[in-house]
């Protein structure tokens, strides 16, 4: 038996009102696609993982997937009925006996829904995962209800959905135009048994911003130990400015002295990032001796630590750097400065807190001969 998974990751996710479609928003700093991706590729029982996406999505999609072992994507239609044909169609030449047919915008589908469903191919030809509906049904007339409705034998679908590979693209083929929207239902039309398997209440579809909202809580609830670290670092002036600083040019008419770009801000919180999880400082991962980090953009080493971090499947719950100097003047480009560290970190700007302070002219800073910079790093590592 080989079973493989496809995942239509070709809609808009317009409901969401957001900017790029739901399943390439960051849900703990990575695409809410990889996270689904990566529950299939990682199960010991799928021999391949192939994606349908919407051929615009290309660079999104390549962005999402990086790095991951994945089938060729295949070209979305017009609907999603459309999409999984085309997807099936694909998969032919691998000569699957299994396909599990997943959403991508349920980032939380566990092993043990993907064991249930596999199993029940043994004794059908298709299963749905579902829950069965346990709140008062009523039904109404605009705001007013106009009665009850039975819930006796009522199921919540889910994905994934599991078919017999053959059956299914049969059962897609005939019914191709159709614009059904359910796997299940193109199955049953044409008289495939489907059976109901358990699912869960973690495995819900992000079609909303609550349920965004939801599942921003459920992984961050998910990564079980709290960890912090800080970062210090010091630059002295010299040559002409400008200067960077948080990943932004400042205008001075003095420059940072440094191996790199010396952004002591994004240098200190580099360090505070790597101290959280026990993995070196900045010099370790870019040693300044080595010429190629000769004028480096301090940017990369920040994304460094980054994604580092989430390899060890963490997240950053907040990061806070404080900068001390007397001069530049700080306050006119710290919300620039929190919206880039926001970037290249992949956290929302509200994790993101930048300050800034004097030594009353006492010190090395108060003499004007350079800026430090003093960060913490706030991280969630998995038990």
């Amino acid at each position: 038996m080989s079973a493989f998974a496809l995942i239509v990751a070709g809609g808009r996710g317009e409901r969401l009102g957001a900017d790029l479609p739901k399943q390439y928003l960051a849900l703990g700093g990575r695409p809410v696609l990889r996270h689904t991706v990566e529950r299939f590729a990682g199960h010991p029982s799928i021999e391949g993982v192939k994606v349908v996406i919407r051929p615009e999505d290309r660079d999104l999609y390549d962005a999402a997937v990086d790095g991951l072992d994945l089938l060729p994507p295949s070209p979305g239609g017009a609907t999603r009925q459309e999409s999984v044909l085309n997807g099936l169609t694909d998969l032919t030449d691998h000569k699957p006996t299994q396909v599990l047919i997943q959403d991508a915008a349920r980032p939380f589908t566990d092993d043990a829904t993907i064991d249930r469903a596999l199993a029940a191919l043994d004794r059908t030809p298709g299963a749905v995962t579902a829950l069965p509906v346990v709140d008062s049904l009523k039904r109404g007339n605009e705001s007013v209800v106009s009665g009850d409705v039975d819930r006796t034998g009522l199921w919540r679908a889910q994905t994934p959905q599991a078919f017999r590979f053959d059956d299914i693209l049969h059962a897609h083929r005939a019914a191709a135009g159709q614009g059904l929207t359910d796997d299940a239902a193109v199955a049953a039309q044409a008289g495939l048994a489907v059976t109901l398997v358990a699912g869960s209440e973690d495995n819900f579809k992000i079609t909303s911003a609550d349920d965004m909202a939801r599942a921003e809580r459920l992984y961050e609830n998910r990564l079980g130990e709290t960890r912090i670290g800080s970062g210090f670092d010091v630059h002295r002036f010299g040559g002409a400015g400008p200067i960077m600083l948080c990943g932004i040019e400042v205008e001075h008419e003095h420059g940072l002295a440094g191996h790199s770009d010396a952004d002591v801000g994004l240098h200190a919180l580099a360090d505070a990032i790597l101290g959280a999880f026990a993995a070196g400082d900045i010099g370790d991962h870019f040693p300044p001796s080595d010429p190629q980090w000769a004028g480096a953009s301090s940017d990369r080493f920040l994304r460094h630590a980054a994604d580092l971090l989430r390899e060890r499947g963490g997240s950053i719950s907040g990061v806070d750097l404080t900068l001390i100097c007397e001069r530049p003047k700080i306050g006119p480009h710290r919300i620039a400065m929190r919206m880039r560290v926001a970037e290249i970190l992949g956290i929302a700007v509200e994790r993101v807190s930048v300050k800034a302070t004097t030594t009353e002219r006492l010190g090395f800073t108060g003499r004007g001969e350079g800026i430090a910079a003093q960060a913490t790093a706030t991280i969630r590592l998995p038990s």
